[in-house]
């Protein structure tokens, strides 16, 4: 699969610029937080698939919910690329089949990956770790135009939540 990120990264700068200015701070002061906002996200997003509740025989959140969850994740991952001043285009990712054991292992893929690049935050690492919340969204089975759908509206909410000092 492609999704051309370039025009959401766009969309992020601009929202960063403007919690910055709302906020008095900057990237590169926030990195340590944008970074566990992400892990953060990525574990509600886990939570609502609930794949890895073993011990439960309730389903998962519904689709909505999940893509909700995933733009969040996007989000950061996003502002992280402003961070490091990475640009973005046309990503491509594998496509992963939807089960509960192909989505915890993609889930752990995803941590992994972010360490990696918590540790070194270079361009290869963004990028691993970028693929592999992709190859987990696939195996959520969203597509590229379900990805920027849920983006686009997450942006909306954000701004609002922006404006009533969320």
């Amino acid at each position: 699969m492609v999704i051309n990120l370039k025009p959401l990264l766009e969309k992020q700068k601009e929202l960063d610029a403007d919690i910055n200015a709302r906020h008095g701070c900057s990237h590169q002061s926030t990195k340590t937080e944008r970074f566990l906002a992400l892990l953060v996200e990525i574990g509600e997003l886990a939570n609502a698939t609930r794949a890895f509740k073993y011990w439960s025989l309730k389903g998962s959140e519904s689709r909505t919910v999940l893509l909700d969850e995933f733009a969040d994740g996007l989000h950061f991952f996003l502002s992280l690329a402003l961070v490091f001043d990475f640009k973005l285009g046309n990503v491509e990712y594998e496509t992963l089949p939807a089960s509960k054991d192909v989505i915890n292992n993609a889930f752990r893929d995803v941590y992994l990956r972010i360490n990696d690049l918590m540790r070194k935050e270079s361009r290869r690492c963004y990028n691993a770790a970028l693929k592999a919340f992709l190859m987990l969204g696939s195996a959520l089975t969203f597509t590229p135009q379900d990805i920027t759908n849920a983006y686009n509206a997450k942006l909306v909410v954000n701004y609002d939540r922006q404006k009533t000092n969320y």
